[in-house]
């Protein structure tokens, strides 16, 4: 039974904080009164001055005389807030130390502590509730022999549970607001004390309680369900590992290899990403790295190629080695953003699907490059090259740093950008986006420009990994994998929802599940089967925070 003792009215409530506000107050009305000529002056002048800059009813003369005076007079205001400092100082310290002396101890513990006795209470009379329910309706149906009754009574059963449980759930909401409300009102006071300059700690604190507050476990297993799946898979991983095949998993080495596979797939994600923003995809992922690498290697290859395109053999050996990297870099931009480019105009212009537009654009890249190169493979590349531009500094590959480098600039351009918020417009509402001035079309063809960029980078940067292997059939499989690692990553289909951190997050659990089950010997068939049963579940995850939402 719960300690009815406890329970605090709201007239106790009062009285208990009373005298915490009265002594607080009258700290408050001295810093005030010191704040008046200084930070509030300040602040009320730098007002003036910028409303002044503003004002085109102003004479040029006008404008610089009121400036002027309020230039003159913020140095008075500025002098007497430098005046004022210690003292407004040494009262806030004064009031925070009083707070941190009195107010738990003498508010806030007590209010929890009440809160939790009615919320106690509220459950045993919830049980209560249900009991008595269920009681009178086995009763009624006793007394009831026709199937039609019986029906309705189990109706009105059902109804009068949710009925409880939705007025159960109204209490302990008011309660939980009571005890949130009580924890806030300390920062409130601490709020007009510092005028929103909290310290670290304080900021911390609140972060913690608001996360708490408003913490609901469906919605943290919808977010968070898949991503505690795929770590307890990895931990069991990382104990099988060491007694199936007597070698540790989780080592300094295996990471960076695990970073060094995922740094070319993590452009081809963050292309991929821009699209399914604006409820589209690109198929043709993979055959772009496949173009990529022929292009690349072709161009990077140290001597005569031992393949030809439509017949004929190149030669750029007498080119500098960092000049035919710089060379095949960009025109693997050139290709990728080319093709992509192709699918985002049928997709902009005449509406048509993504999956049908870059499915046409894997077909035509992988008939036409298999078709010029006969589907041969081109060898490797100048050695020099990878060292030159992806060397490694002891065990540390830097190939990384170059999917660090993307991972900025996208972020950037998502975040900081005018390009990157219109993203987000036409990915969530499109109709509304073309209402408010937003070009749909010229934001669904930039994206398929980025996204172009993105895969000629990404698949350059993996021939440099590989040193050459160019062939058509390279990346087959690479556009799921990209797709795969969007949607776990959180990047919804339904639009306008995603971030680049869900992006990184979904690359390296594809690349460290593909990497651990491949040390485990595991059949590449059955990696696939984790795969897609991983995607399976990160879109139904999606589709029921979607629907949920509607």
């Amino acid at each position: 039974m719960a300690d009815r003792s406890t329970i605090l009215s709201a007239d106790a409530e009062e009285k208990l904080l009373q005298p915490i506000e009265e002594y607080v107050g009258k700290i408050q009305a001295q810093i005030d009164e010191l704040r008046v000529e200084g930070s509030d002056r300040v602040r009320s002048l730098k007002n003036h001055i910028a409303i002044a800059k503003e004002d085109k009813n102003l004479s040029k003369e006008e404008r610089d005389r009121i400036i002027a005076k309020d230039k003159a007079d913020l140095e008075k205001a500025k002098a007497v807030e430098a005046s004022n400092k210690d003292k407004v100082a040494r009262l806030v310290k004064e009031a925070e130390d009083y707070l941190a002396k009195h107010y738990d101890k003498d508010y806030y513990d007590k209010v929890a502590a009440s809160c939790a006795a009615e919320k106690a209470i509220e459950n045993e009379e919830y049980e209560k509730i249900r009991a008595t329910i269920k009681t009178e309706h086995e009763q009624n149906l006793k007394k009831l022999s026709a199937a039609e009754d019986i029906k309705d009574e189990k109706y009105v059963y059902k109804n009068k549970l949710f009925d409880a449980e939705m007025a159960h759930e109204s209490k302990l909401q008011e309660i939980k607001d009571r005890r949130h409300d009580a924890f806030a009102h300390k920062y409130h006071l601490i709020d007009l004390l510092r005028m929103s300059k909290y310290t670290f700690g304080q900021k911390m604190a609140q972060r913690y309680e608001n996360y708490k507050y408003t913490f609901n476990t469906a919605q943290f297993l919808y977010k968070n369900g898949l991503y505690i799946v795929i770590i307890l898979i990895f931990i069991a991983l990382c104990i099988i590992t060491p007694i199936v095949k007597n070698t540790q998993l989780f080592t300094y080495t295996n990471i960076l290899n695990i970073l060094q596979q995922a740094s070319p797939r993590m452009f081809l994600a963050l292309g991929v990403a821009g699209l399914i923003l604006l409820t589209g995809t690109d198929l043709s992922v993979g055959r772009m790295v496949g173009m990529g690498m022929v292009t690349a290697t072709i161009i990077m290859h140290n001597g005569i190629n031992t393949g030809s395109v439509f017949g004929h053999i190149f030669d750029f050996s007498n080119m500098p080695a960092a000049a035919r990297a710089i060379l095949a870099l960009l025109v693997c931009i050139l290709f990728t953003t080319v093709f992509s480019c192709i699918a985002g105009f049928f997709m902009a212009r005449f509406k048509m699907h993504p999956f049908i537009s870059t499915m046409a654009n894997m077909l035509i890249i992988f008939g036409l490059v298999t078709y010029a190169t006969k589907g041969v493979s081109f060898g490797a590349i100048d050695a020099a090259i990878p060292n030159m531009f992806i060397p490694q500094i002891g065990n540390f590959p830097t190939i990384i740093l170059w999917a660090v480098v993307a991972i900025i600039v996208v972020w950037f351009i998502w975040n900081k950008t005018t390009f990157g918020k219109n993203l987000y417009a036409v990915g969530g509402n499109p109709e509304a986006a073309a209402v408010s001035g937003i070009s749909v079309f010229k934001v669904t063809l930039g994206a398929f420009i980025l996204a172009g960029i993105l895969y000629g980078c990404g698949s350059w940067l993996e021939c440099n990994r590989m040193v050459g292997s160019g062939s058509a059939a390279y990346g087959q499989g690479w556009d799921m994998d990209a797709i795969a690692a969007c949607v776990v990553g959180g990047v919804s289909f339904t639009g306008g929802i995603g971030k680049i951190s869900g992006v990184v997050t979904g690359v390296l659990i594809f690349t460290s599940l593909t990497y651990s089950l491949t040390i485990l010997g595991i059949d590449t068939n059955l990696q696939f089967i984790f795969e897609g049963i991983i995607i399976l579940a990160a879109v139904t995850l999606d589709c029921l925070k979607y629907v949920q939402k509607k």
